[in-house]
């Protein structure tokens, strides 16, 4: 069986891409920090099941309360 380090390495990339990303956007919804929850995804990546399992507790945390404008 061939294993080949430049697809993984891309996979990883994607990876961190897309979860990074996704991190960002429920960041912004639910903490009141996105760029420290981004960050955190995008290091969760290098360990695949770890960064599925934070997507899913940020999914099932509540949304922050925005205050209207006057």
């Amino acid at each position: 069986m061939s294993f080949n380090i430049v697809l993984l390495s891309q996979l990883v990339f994607i990876s961190m891409l897309f979860v990074g990303g996704l991190s960002y956007y429920l960041g912004k919804r639910k903490t009141s920090t996105p760029k420290v929850a981004a960050l955190i995804g995008v290091a969760l990546c290098f360990v695949p099941p770890l960064n599925f399992i934070y997507l899913i507790i940020l999914l099932l945390k509540k949304d922050l309360q925005v205050e209207a404008a006057a």
